[in-house]
């Protein structure tokens, strides 16, 4: 387990993190969010070791993270970080190498990647005349190449196509599901809560929301309702508890207090005509971000 235990960072008279604690699941996939300059890359480079904790401590499996253990640790930042005159398989073979890898290792596991990824003819290619999808997908290698037992991502799908963003989702829940540690940030919402069990919301530094995903949707309260019909809806307007409300193409969406009014929704609409739809769903995540934090990922 990776322990975060009373974690403060200071810059100055600027506290970046303040009195974080954290217990992250090994070999599970735990979501870090925030809004910008909310603390996640401060937090990542303190678990890396790259950042010395003003006040607190930063373990796994009990003991500190130092140069001892960084070869089983493996980091995707979220600006990139690689040599744009080196050819990819020379990059590719020279961080493998620090790492710890033997030259036939790092040269097999480099072929593998590269050929999951469908870019093996970019072997031989400078960095800088890639995309900045393929970019990515090379800055991912070489994060994972060394086979780590705690990985973590920042912005992972940072510049992807929806095809490489799948392709890519399916190699971070293979690493997980092989036993693999994750610890995962995204502005994606959609991608925390399709790959994530656990969540953290930082705000200022400071934990807002913090558990089990299913818990804190359950706690939420508010629950979302999807109604499809060519009937005005409007008439729903005057019952209280809705919170939001939203026109789309094929009806209306909703945010109520509580799962009772939706009993009362669907009564109100006996009678009116033809209900194409009519969906009753937990809250999601960006909903829960927007009420915790106040404003959107952008």
């Amino acid at each position: 387990m990776l322990k975060i235990n009373h974690v403060t960072k200071k810059f100055g008279s600027f506290t970046a993190v303040d009195n974080l604690t954290l217990d992250i699941p090994e070999k599970q996939m735990f979501g870090l969010l925030g809004a910008n300059g909310a603390g996640k890359t401060t937090t990542f480079r303190m678990i890396l070791g790259l950042l010395n904790a003003t006040d607190g401590s930063v373990t796994w499996e009990g003991k500190p993270i130092n140069y001892n253990v960084s070869n089983q640790i493996g980091y995707l930042p979220e600006e990139r970080g690689l040599y744009p005159k080196l050819k990819v398989k020379d990059q590719l073979a020279y961080l493998g190498r620090l790492k710890g890898m033997t030259k036939q290792t790092t040269l097999k596991e480099m072929h593998n990647w590269l050929e999951r990824f469908h870019i093996t003819e970019y072997a031989d290619k400078r960095v800088e005349e890639l995309s900045k999808g393929n970019q990515q997908k090379i800055q991912f290698i070489t994060a994972v190449l060394h086979k780590p037992e705690l990985l973590i991502l920042d912005e992972p799908f940072s510049g992807l196509d929806p095809v490489n963003v799948e392709l890519l989702k399916e190699a971070v829940i293979g690493l997980k599901d092989s036993g693999v540690s994750i610890v995962f940030s995204s502005h994606r919402m959609e991608h925390v809560e399709e790959l994530c069990e656990h969540v953290c919301i930082l705000q200022r530094g400071t934990p807002v929301v913090q558990g089990k995903l299913k818990e804190i949707k359950r706690s939420f309260g508010k629950k979302n309702v999807t109604i499809h019909s060519d009937i005005d809806l409007n008439f729903l307007k005057e019952t209280k508890g809705i919170t939001k409300w939203r026109e789309t193409s094929e009806g209306v969406s909703l945010q109520i207090e509580n799962e009772d009014i939706s009993q009362e929704l669907f009564s109100m609409l006996q009678g009116r005509g033809f209900i194409r739809k009519f969906e009753l769903e937990e809250p999601s995540l960006n909903d829960i971000f927007i009420e915790k934090v106040g404003v959107r990922y952008e």
